[in-house]
């Protein structure tokens, strides 16, 4: 059986507009958001096109779960890791 050897080349410029694309960020949106509901009311998110990429952020500006986070963890659990 002949092995060959498949090269992939990418289209930069398809790659990029995939990246920026309003499908991409509603699907990093809703991401976000049900990570932001299992750590509860005080976190919020935020959506934003990037240079290069559509980027989503999970925060709080609330002191008690800013606390929280910094004591335990708890945004980084949330997402997997920070055993």
């Amino acid at each position: 059986m002949s092995k060959s050897k498949l090269k992939v080349v990418l289209n930069s410029a398809g790659v990029r507009a995939l990246l920026r694309s309003p499908e991409i960020a509603a699907v990093c949106e809703q991401k976000a958001k049900a990570e932001a509901a299992k750590l509860g009311s005080a976190y919020k998110t935020d959506v934003y096109q990037g240079r290069n990429r559509v980027n989503v952020s999970v925060y709080t500006d609330d002191p008690d779960a800013i606390d929280d986070n910094l004591k335990h963890n708890t945004m980084l659990k949330s997402l997997g890791g920070g055993n």
